[in-house]
């Protein structure tokens, strides 16, 4: 496949950024870090606020909008056709308790489909980056989501805080592996890396969450859906899915069969 020379640049601005990023981690040890919390109790960290600036600074450009998870919603972005989706640090919990699974993630979405993304793990050197029309690299090197001839046997990451709650009691007798995992984030940019089969979440996730595992998934090969079993739309008003599943391609019937998609 080939890039556009805008799409191309976008690629560049993406790597730029989480270059940027990658160096204010630096400053950062993951497990010990000072922790304020939003008003809805989540945490935040300094490195959430410092990332989330060098991003918008390097990222965004006149015309375009923008939707992070620790910038205050602008509704100028409703009448964007180019939009930044981003979260500095998606898996918060994970970066200041210590466990490597958490990331950095930039969308970039055109008309509201995910068109192109970058996610990177600094605990584990893992940066994921691609579009739509020019495929998808690990660290630099092609991929692809895995050919995985059926659910059985294959590996599903799974939300720990959604197992933990017993929301994947209902799949105890299945015949995949369910691995438990972080940030979803992480977890689509390791689908579309060939590095697992599947994953999914059908508990409500924000755009920001999900908006560069999407591009990234959809650009390696493979099928990314919402709970209700459309392809996401993003940039809406009300920026939040009620669920999201990402698989490689070959999977894509058994998925919906498993979950009743649009049921």
């Amino acid at each position: 496949m080939s890039m556009t020379s805008e799409r191309a640049e976008d690629i560049r601005r993406i790597e730029e950024a989480i270059d940027a990023a990658a160096e204010i981690f630096k400053r950062f040890t993951p497990g010990d870090v000072e922790v304020m919390r939003k008003d809805g109790g989540d945490p935040v960290t300094a490195a959430d606020t410092e990332v989330d600036a060098k991003m918008h600074e390097v990222l965004l450009r006149d015309g375009e909008g923008w939707l992070s998870e620790e910038t205050v919603d602008d509704p100028a972005r409703l009448g964007c056709s180019r939009v930044w989706v981003v979260d500095p640090i998606d898996g918060t919990k994970e970066f200041v308790t210590g466990i490597p699974e958490w990331c950095i993630s930039i969308g970039l979405v055109v008309d509201g489909k995910p068109v192109a993304g970058g996610i990177f793990n600094p605990a584990t050197g893992q940066r994921v980056v691609g579009s739509v029309e020019g495929g998808v690299t690990l660290n630099g090197r092609p991929i692809a989501t895995r050919e995985t001839p059926g659910l059985a046997g294959a590996e599903v990451l799974a939300s720990r805080s959604e197992i933990k709650r017993g929301e994947w009691e209902r799949f105890a007798d299945a015949k995949f592996n369910v691995k438990p995992c972080g940030s979803v984030a992480y977890k689509m940019g390791m689908v579309a890396a060939g590095q697992t089969d599947a994953t999914w979440t059908l508990v409500p996730k924000h755009e920001w969450d999900v908006a560069a595992g999407a591009a990234l998934v959809l650009a390696a090969g493979g099928y990314v859906v919402t709970k209700e079993g459309e392809p996401p739309l993003f940039n809406r008003e009300k920026p939040k899915f009620t669920g999201l599943i990402a698989t490689a391609g070959s999977l894509r019937e058994e998925v919906d069969r498993l979950l009743g998609l649009g049921s």
